[in-house]
């Protein structure tokens, strides 16, 4: 039986870090230690010079996952591992995780098995503060707009139009929606806000698209924080905030350099959600960590229809990186799960039946994989699908999945690197050093110069396999205002269930015959995109419903009616 993961985690031998750094042209003079086992790396790597052609660039993403996930981070490691084992050297690059799903079912995120990132209790908690600066920097921000109220309101701020609440790191569903200013005077104006969760912060969000220092103060600059009553956008920058943030997060935009199990160099940096946010780490990790290896391999949040739709319209436009090979992660149960045959709940065992040989069922619910494969080929990118392998597992049902990737142009490699580390990967890494040598034709989804509803109706048919959007009166009269402040040119995040390629989350497979709600578009215009939010928002935590029933009315004495 293997050990814990915590267990393999503690047995583990470090290497020094700038002997690491030293593998990938980082030498000591751009760390700066956190410990012996952590360090920040300077910006100043950026400019190094580098005796190396730039590294091959490679998109780890998923099938839809279940809600217990597929191994995508533990295949990232993996295959990261692998490289060395065919004479190559490559870098990983992933997000850090947020405190709020660490502590509850969706546990860390440094791994699994013999493919993780260490040290796993520092990546999982804090690390190097990151996550707090970000906290930090958001709430300032909406601290100031309160004050900037209180006085006197200069530039005409319309406080029912405020969208900048706050945002905390844990799961509070208490704070999701409060009352601030309560008391007397000198306590503010009383209005109704409300928290979020830190990884979706427009700041999270900011931090993790960033190039340079000045990049990430002009990006915070232009954060909206409401809008006049002539429904003019206010900034940051216009009520003074943008420069304060930035100096808050100046640490914070340097990346993370730690190491596998294998001692394989890894960047963990930024949190941004995959199911709200883009989901994905860094920019400035992936500047930084192109020009040393072979090869640097990056993790998208969640299923090729999000993340990776992401990466390549929102995070490949910010870096100007261009992917040369993608990854697509895959298991027999969650293939038989996206069957419709088999109920997962986070949290629970998984059903029995579920380890019983049925390729029948795999071919059933490879409708979802197919689809996947599609979407990262709508992009461009030249994809080896990763057979995730479990001890459950049937030699049927992996055959089963390699007969569906080829019949789609797709190699598949049955990779255990769980199990068995780097080795267990090594089919895997030739494979996708193949791909990533043949290269890919990469293109985005949409130009910018589209409108923004056209560009949700592209994402929602092409990506999700939608027959088309339904715009709620709401979102109607958001997206006019924002093409009056012309934010037109902006990009597009879907936020949605991340449990199907659907708005219905309770929906396997690839399903048809559907159309997208969008219920209200909200802009992060320091990001460069607009969310377009569907479904339900209250099941998304961090976009921290606002309930429509309860309205604020202030009474002559200045008591609160209308809450129940």
């Amino acid at each position: 039986m293997m050990p814990s993961d915590l267990r393999i985690a503690q047995d583990a031998e470090y290497e020094d870090l700038t002997a690491i750094g030293r593998r990938i042209g980082i030498g000591p003079e751009h760390l700066e230690p956190y410990g012996d086992r952590v360090a920040k790396v300077r910006l100043s790597a950026l400019d190094r010079p580098s005796a190396r052609a730039r590294a091959k660039y490679v998109l780890v993403s998923a099938i839809t996952p279940t809600p217990l996930g597929e191994g995508k981070t533990t295949t990232t490691v993996g295959l990261g591992q692998a490289f060395s084992h065919i004479g190559r050297m490559a870098t990983v690059a992933i997000r850090q995780p947020s405190l709020g799903p660490t502590f509850g079912i969706k546990g860390g995120a440094a791994g699994g098995g013999y493919s993780q990132v260490i040290p796993m209790e520092r990546l999982n908690l804090h690390l190097t503060g990151d996550f707090h600066a970000v906290t930090a920097a958001h709430n300032m921000l909406a601290a100031l707009v309160d004050n900037h109220l209180f006085q006197g309101n200069e530039v005409g701020i319309d406080p029912e139009t405020i969208t900048w609440r706050r945002v905390l790191d844990v799961n509070d569903r208490s704070l999701r929606s409060v009352v601030i200013g309560l008391g007397g005077r000198e306590d503010g104006v009383v209005r109704q806000t409300g928290f979020d969760i830190t990884a979706s912060s427009e700041v999270m969000a900011i931090l993790a698209l960033s190039s340079s220092v000045e990049d990430l103060r002009a990006r915070l600059g232009r954060i909206v924080v409401g809008y006049t009553g002539q429904s003019a956008a206010v900034t940051a920058e216009d009520i003074g905030g943008a420069g304060a943030m930035a100096a808050i997060l100046s640490d914070a935009l340097k990346p993370n350099l730690l190491q596998t199990l294998e001692h394989t160099p890894a960047f963990v940096h930024a949190g941004p959600f995959g199911n709200i946010a883009h989901g994905n780490s860094s920019v400035m990790a992936d500047l930084i960590g192109i020009e040393g290896p072979d090869v640097l391999i990056t993790e998208a949040g969640f299923g090729a229809d999000m993340g990776a739709e992401r990466f390549c319209n929102i995070k490949c436009r910010a870096s100007g990186l261009v992917p040369d090979a993608a990854v697509l992660v895959v298991t027999v149960r969650a293939l038989k799960t996206h069957s419709g045959r088999h109920r997962v709940v986070a949290g629970k065992s998984l059903p029995r039946a579920l380890f019983d040989d049925n390729p029948d069922e795999v071919r059933q619910g490879a409708s979802n994989l197919v689809k996947q494969i599609h979407n990262l080929r709508r992009h461009g990118l030249r994809t080896v699908v990763a057979i995730n392998a479990f001890p459950e597992d049937h030699e049927d049902e992996h055959q089963m999945i390699e007969k569906i990737a080829a019949d789609n142009g797709c190699v598949a490699r049955i990779t255990t690197h769980h199990r068995d580390g780097g080795a267990g990967a090594v089919p895997l890494a030739e494979a996708v050093w193949e791909a990533a040598e043949q290269g890919s034709d990469f293109r985005t989804l949409y130009p910018l110069e589209l409108g923004l509803a056209d560009k949700i109706t592209r994402i929602a048919t092409e990506i999700y396999g939608a027959d088309g959007i339904d715009l709620s009166t709401v979102a109607r009269r958001q997206l006019e205002r924002y093409e009056r402040n012309g934010f037109s040119h902006l990009g597009v995040c879907i936020a949605k269930t991340h449990l199907s390629i659907s708005s219905d989350p309770c929906l396997p497979g690839a399903p048809a015959g559907w159309r997208l709600p969008v219920k209200e578009i909200r802009a992060s215009v320091g990001a460069g995109f607009i969310y377009a939010v569907c479904g339900d928002i209250r099941t998304m935590p961090g976009l921290g419903a606002r309930p429509a029933a309860q309205q604020i009315d202030l009474e002559p004495t200045g008591r609160i009616t209308g809450l129940s």
